[in-house]
């Protein structure tokens, strides 16, 4: 059997929806299939979020959201199909669930999943008007997680066990089921990380022993940059599994980063295509050697650069380091580069606001705290000597820091 993942860009519209289910359509192996939120639905569930968590009135955006799913579902079926009132029932549970009064991680998680539950309804439902034997599956009765809310922590024993059950369906129905999100032991929604969907195909392909996870994108394959920033970007026909994983690490968007480890611990080969034309090679990752890999240049938006001074004239030690470590892990969170020098420790994390600034007031009790937002982490491994001193003299450098292979610029844009 194979996995197929559909983020949202593949489903923006019903052009997209019938666009995905022709590629379904196409191949005849036992598939289950995992799907994103349409469009930018993640993100207006975010600004609704926002909105309603302190208490500002989001009907208005709630509204444009229904809107937009029914638009897509009015060029799908017709008036009087189930995959109408299917929606709206999600959208009601949205309704109830924006008058909760819980954390607010507990709650981002509990809204933003019917993103996906919305998505994988309608796609089930518009498989089999075509006549293709479909199976709706909530990948919460699945994926078994703790209550680290916004990045749950998968029980792989128990969620494995969850999964085998699903062998017999996938022997005459499509399975259609939803990435990003889990559930607690106590039946809490979680999520896996923002673009997770990635990683519950990742989950599901590793637990069914699966031939092949195919991603289905809206680029040519893996690329060595962002083609919207750097057109001259290229394709890698390849790459092996050790290359994508560190990819991900330092922030390549084409993949989850947790994505590629359930994947190669079993030898399951990822491929990278594209939605809008299957016919192109893409990019395998597999287990392989490839020589001579141009540079890879990933950006990184939305970064904080955090700088604690010690108040006392001491040097920095690891004793203040344990503080700041222990800080981080509290509020989970993840530093992806740092630096120091006799008085400072610096370090840039990923700008989730509530969390920052809780740890901005942990290390104020300990430090003398500097903080910058708004900036971009740019990071060239392989580098060769022009991107070297290409990127070194980019305008507004705060941070710098460079190895045998990887260099990273920390900037003001």
């Amino acid at each position: 059997m194979k996995v197929f993942k559909f983020g949202g860009a593949s489903l923006k519209n019903a052009k997209g929806v019938r666009n995905v289910t022709a590629i379904i359509q196409s191949y005849k192996a036992p598939l289950l299939v995992v799907v994103s939120a349409m469009g930018k639905t993640t993100n207006a569930l975010e600004q609704i979020i926002q909105l309603s968590f302190y208490n500002k009135d989001a009907t208005a955006e709630v509204n444009a959201l229904l809107r937009y799913h029914h638009d897509i579902l009015k060029e799908l079926f017709p008036s009087d199909h189930e995959a109408f009132s299917s929606v709206e029932k999600i959208f009601v549970e949205l309704g109830h669930a924006l008058q909760k009064d819980t954390d607010f991680d507990e709650y981002y998680d509990e809204m933003v999943a019917k993103g996906e539950l919305i998505s994988s309804v309608i796609v089930h439902h518009f498989l089999q008007a075509q006549n293709i034997p479909s199976h709706w599956l909530d990948a919460r009765t699945c994926i078994a997680t703790d209550d680290s809310f916004r990045e749950g922590k998968v029980d792989w024993g128990l969620t494995s066990n969850k999964i085998q059950p699903l062998r017999t369906i996938l022997r005459d129905q499509v399975i259609i089921t939803q990435g990003f999100i889990g559930q607690t032991a106590n039946a809490q929604t979680t999520t896996l990380g923002r673009e997770g969907s990635d990683y519950s195909a990742a989950i599901f392909a590793s637990t069914l022993d699966a031939e092949s996870l195919t991603i289905w994108k809206d680029v040519p394959g893996v690329m060595n940059a962002d083609p919207k920033r750097l057109p001259a970007a290229i394709v890698f026909d390849e790459l092996p599994f050790k290359e994508a994983a560190e990819m991900t690490y330092y922030g390549a968007s084409v993949i989850h980063p947790k994505t590629i480890k359930p994947l190669a611990n079993k030898g399951i080969p990822l491929h990278v295509k594209n939605f809008d034309d299957p016919s192109l090679k893409g990019t395998v990752i597999h287990e392989c050697t490839v020589d001579d890999l141009p540079p890879l240049i990933v950006f990184k938006d939305n970064q904080c650069l955090i700088s604690c001074k010690v108040t006392d004239y001491t040097f920095i030690s690891e004793e203040q380091l344990s503080l700041i470590f222990h800080a981080l892990t509290q509020l989970g969170l993840r530093v992806n580069v740092m630096q120091n020098s006799a008085i400072t420790f610096s370090f840039c994390l990923d700008f989730r606001e509530n969390k920052v600034m809780a740890l901005i007031h942990q290390l104020q009790q300990h430090f003398e705290v500097y903080y910058n937002t708004g900036l971009t982490l740019i990071t060239i491994k392989n580098y060769d000597e022009a991107s070297f001193d290409t990127y070194r003299k980019h305008k507004g450098v705060l941070l710098e820091q460079s190895s045998r292979s990887t260099l990273q610029v920390l900037i003001k844009p």
